[in-house]
């Protein structure tokens, strides 16, 4: 899998990358595969390149565990559009943005094939459409429940809050195995602990540490991937300003410096990295 610098807000393909992301998403995501392997498996078998990963071919599962400490992000614009059930968890009116639940809640959604948005879906009606089988469901949630509590630990750790973030899971094997990218920006919503009550006791706005801060600047700019709508062009300044919080996110999280490939010829440098990865373990 090779992570490449594109962006994606609304499951809209955005024109315009943003400078080292995929390095970031990389790199971070396998930094908590390797955390947490020992508790739940993973399909990452290695990281011959800073933008790519090389793991077992699963077998997807079409559900997307979105687990939730904070009201915030869709779930918020959704609870501000007068929602309160919440995949069978009632939330009480008067709630504010980015409020602490009583306990994470999970709104698992649909992994939506290409050109279609994700939707989300009530734990029964997963099973009753047969993307997992009730036996699943759980062993997915009880991963979930502990990959998000190992994420929310380690961000403690770095002064940061993880809000909120999903995990995908397929088989291999026949067994359930988590997928894809892990506790990233693009998969994940940071806040910075410092200061985090008083603003919110304020009722001042929580600067987002993820790519909440894109969809922000899109809505801003009337922009939310429906019919009609134009995507806006991301001045050279704002796509600086995402790609370093990107790379702060990273250092912050990991506690390693961000180290930019030397060579110029990515494509050829990531050929070569496979090449000799596989020639050693061709498994």
């Amino acid at each position: 899998m090779v992570a490449t610098d594109r962006i994606s807000a609304f499951d809209v393909i955005l024109p315009q990358a943003i400078p080292y992301k995929g390095q970031v998403l990389n790199q971070l995501s396998a930094f908590f595969l390797n955390a947490t392997a020992a508790k739940v498996p993973n399909w990452l078998l290695g990281q011959p390149d800073p933008n790519v990963s090389i793991g077992r071919k699963c077998q997807p599962l079409a559900v997307e565990m979105v687990i939730r400490a904070y009201l915030a992000g869709s779930a918020w614009r959704a609870y501000q559009k007068g929602q309160r059930d919440f995949n069978g968890h009632i939330l009480p009116d008067g709630l504010r943005e980015n409020e602490l639940l009583p306990a994470p809640i999970l709104t698992p959604s649909t992994k939506a094939e290409k050109g279609t948005h994700d939707e989300d879906i009530r734990t029964e009606e997963i099973i009753a459409r047969g993307l997992a089988t009730a036996a699943q469901y759980e062993q997915m949630a009880a991963y979930t429940r502990e990959l998000f509590e190992e994420g929310r630990r380690i961000a403690a750790q770095n002064g940061l809050i993880l809000a909120d973030t999903k995990y995908e899971f397929g088989l291999w094997e026949g067994e359930i195995c988590l997928m894809d990218e892990i506790h990233t920006p693009d998969s994940s919503r940071y806040f910075d602990a410092e200061g985090f009550a008083q603003r919110q006791e304020k009722g001042e706005r929580q600067p987002h540490r993820s790519k909440e801060m894109v969809r922000q600047w899109l809505i801003a700019h009337n922009f939310m991937g429906q019919p009609g709508e134009t995507i806006p062009i991301m001045s050279p300044e704002w796509i600086e300003a995402i790609s370093q919080e990107y790379i702060a996110l990273y250092e912050q999280l990991t506690g390693q410096a961000f180290v930019k490939p030397a060579s110029e010829n990515r494509l050829a440098t990531m050929e070569a990295a496979i090449a000799d990865f596989l020639a050693k373990d061709p498994a």
